[in-house]
């Protein structure tokens, strides 16, 4: 029986890794922008909170890395942002640039920013989490969840570190836009599609559906009859 296993395993094809110069250049086109975009949500937040620098910056590296870092630990790859000269600087400048800006922007009606600062980093970072996954040979579905980790992981850290209620713990739409960006961006290299052509269709795919939530308060169903509520 062991033996039988053991040959249907090997007969099976190997998952085909994307190839890594296609996702270098989504890195080189991504990284920048999401980075700023991801601490931005978290320095913004701090902003709200009226917080310290210390706090503000605090918020903007976490936010920024923390999903790529728990991806990273998860593959056996080299934690990105330590090895990358840019990425901490990125991030404490978009702490700075924040610091010196009005308050009164980030009040009211303008803390939605925060929303959609995050919407955006939640559909590029799914795709860019994704992709690595599926260059370093990670079967399409645990390359997925790569995707959803690097895009949701570090705004649940913020929240938590915040002591504010984590968008996951909440019925709105969060971890569903990002898991539709990562099913695309792994639906489309299985069907052997271009790269350059899916990756920004699931990337907008995923900030759409996280826009259309924030705007319509959208939310998936909670678990039991609503009868149960209070007994």
């Amino acid at each position: 029986m062991p033996d039988r296993t053991l040959a249907l395993a090997l007969s099976l094809p190997a998952a085909p890794k994307l190839p890594a110069s296609d996702v270098f250049a989504l890195i080189a086109a991504l990284d920048p922008a999401g980075i700023a975009v991801t601490a931005l949500s978290g320095a913004l937040l701090a902003a709200r909170m009226r917080q310290t620098f210390v706090t503000m910056a605090f918020f903007a590296v976490v936010t920024g890395v923390g999903g790529g870092t728990v991806r990273d630990l998860l593959i056996g790859a080299p934690v990105f942002w330590v090895h990358n000269a840019w990425t901490a600087p990125v991030c404490l400048g978009v702490a700075l640039a924040v610091w010196f800006s009005p308050a009164r922007w980030w009040q009211d009606d303008g803390t939605r920013v925060i929303e959609w600062a995050d919407a955006a980093g939640l559909g590029a970072y799914a795709v860019l989490g994704t992709a690595k996954a599926l260059a370093l040979g990670v079967a399409p579905v645990p390359a997925a969840m790569m995707g959803v980790i690097t895009g949701c992981v570090g705004g649940v850290i913020r929240d938590v570190i915040a002591g504010r209620p984590s968008i996951i713990m909440r019925p709105e739409l969060y971890v569903t836009p990002a898991a539709l960006a990562s099913a695309i961006c792994a639906g489309g290299h299985l069907a052997g599609l271009s790269n350059m052509a899916v990756w920004p269709m699931a990337a907008c795919a995923g900030f759409g559906l996280r826009g259309a939530a924030i705007h319509w308060q959208l939310g998936l169903p909670a678990y039991g009859p609503k009868d149960d509520e209070g007994a």
